[in-house]
């Protein structure tokens, strides 16, 4: 039976030591995992070199998962790792990383399978070209990244690295963000409220159980900033009277409580706490900046308590920024991950009138976002994290359904949408909200994935 190869070079802003050095930290591993597959670490065993064995469990057909074990070999650092399969889905694989030197700065990563699928001709006749479709998109999105990533971290290659604590790590944003700044050289602290489960796997970071109802300020030694994310959900639930008041104490109180201990504490510098969009409430078709007022309603309120109780920390010294986040888009949580079953069955819809406008980000540029809100000294304050090109409701449907090959011809009138979600309903579904990021355009920041079609085919894997 032939073996089939699958190759893919890309070039990368750093050398192939710094390059090579990035894949050696253990939250690396766990940073190429696309947000599409379903992939569950099992175990690592040893250190990154020759003879680590890492199995995880992976999907192989619909809901059907299959353990792989892969261990690594003829390990050259700065140059070169292999890994091989021990057992899984694969009849053989054996796959070399290699990172090609084109200069001080610069460097080339080639990633080159061999590999035979099961069951020999049979297998190879019926599933080969899923498979290597499979791979298409999986290193495809592994080399964006790995290159977004690399690009981003040498922008401030000259910046000490930082002890970064975060709160709401496990979430949709502080996930990746952890794994992001530990496999970027920096020490990341997580904040979990909860014991600390025994794992058999190492992502690079630690975490630190903490009690937001009385936060120690002696647990800001020798830490450099914190990034503040928890917060009860919105979209889970209807909003009545108590979980309107959860909403609220969940941001409002462990914020000041957390700012206050940093004030006390001396420490940590930076203070970057979530906020939202939500602050401008619904304003039509008018165009929002960091500059504009704030708008009415329960949104509106929590964002503006939410981002007045950060300010212990700003009077004692801390550079506070506050991120105001719009539709933050990954297929692992959040809007659109709601929104998926029904686009993919056929059944998306226009909310309302359709003509509301939307203010989203992509999951990668939230990530770089913040990661620039640390590293950037001239950057306070407010700052909207959204694209510079948001889209109404009836535009953002049009695309997603154009992006998964479905229809979009169905309506779901606003009196709908109120009876199944009352308050929210007005307040997140149906407002219109079109906010720029004035304020991360002008310290420099780029953004990976400004345009929607373009966002949505790397986070769902359709890449062209």
């Amino acid at each position: 039976m032939s073996t089939d190869v699958f190759t893919l070079r890309t070039p990368v802003p750093v050398s192939a030591d710094a390059l090579f050095a990035w894949h050696a930290r253990p939250a690396a591993f766990f940073r190429l995992v696309p947000p599409w597959e379903q992939v569950t670490p099992v175990a690592v065993k040893g250190p990154f070199g020759n003879g680590q064995t890492v199995t995880v469990r992976t999907p192989i057909f619909g809901p059907i998962q299959k353990t792989w074990t892969a261990e690594l070999y003829d390990v050259e650092p700065g140059r070169r790792f292999r890994d091989r399969q021990l057992h899984g889905p694969f009849a053989a694989w054996n796959h070399t990383h290699e990172m090609i030197p084109d200069g001080p700065d610069r460097s080339t990563l080639e990633d080159h399978v061999e590999y035979r699928v099961p069951l020999g001709l049979l297998g190879h006749a019926l599933g080969a070209g899923g498979v290597r479709h499979r791979l298409s998109a999986l290193f495809a999105y592994r080399h964006a990244l790995t290159e977004s990533d690399l690009r981003r971290h040498a922008q401030f290659h000259d910046r000490p690295r930082l002890r970064v604590m975060i709160t709401g790590a496990r979430g949709l944003i502080g996930a990746d963000l952890s794994l992001f700044l530990a496999a970027g050289g920096h020490e990341v602290v997580r904040l979990t409220r909860g014991a600390v489960a025994p794992s058999s796997f190492d992502d690079g970071t630690t975490t630190v159980t903490w009690n937001p109802d009385a936060p120690d300020p002696a647990l800001f030694e020798g830490v450099d900033a914190v990034v503040h994310l928890a917060g009860d959900s919105l979209a889970a639930g209807r909003w009545d009277d108590a979980k309107k008041a959860r909403i609220l104490e969940s941001r409002t109180g462990p914020t000041r409580r957390l700012a206050e201990a940093i004030a006390k504490s001396g420490r940590p510098k930076v203070f970057v706490c979530a906020s939202a969009v939500g602050f401008y409430g619904d304003r039509g078709d008018e165009e929002l900046d960091e500059s504009s007022r704030r708008g009415t309603g329960f949104l509106a309120d929590v964002c503006e308590e939410w981002e007045a109780a950060t300010e212990p920390a700003g009077r004692a010294g801390a550079r506070v920024v506050n991120t105001r986040f719009g539709v933050v888009l990954s297929p692992k949580n959040g809007a659109l991950a709601k929104q998926l079953p029904a686009f993919r069955a056929g059944g998306g819809a226009v909310l309302g009138a359709g003509t509301q406008w939307l203010s989203w980000v992509s999951i990668g540029d939230v990530v770089g976002a913040l990661h620039h809100a640390l590293m950037t000294e001239a950057l306070a304050g407010p700052v909207n994290v959204v694209t510079p090109f948001p889209v109404t409701n009836r535009e953002f449907g049009r695309v997603l359904a154009r992006v998964l090959s479905r229809p979009y011809l169905l309506t779901v009138p606003a009196p709908a949408l109120r009876v199944l979600f009352g308050e929210m309903a007005d307040s997140a579904l149906l407002a219109s909200t079109r906010v720029v990021p004035r304020r991360l355009a002008e310290t420099g920041f780029q953004f990976d994935y400004p345009r929607l079609e373009d966002a949505l085919r790397f986070v769902l894997g359709r890449l062209n």
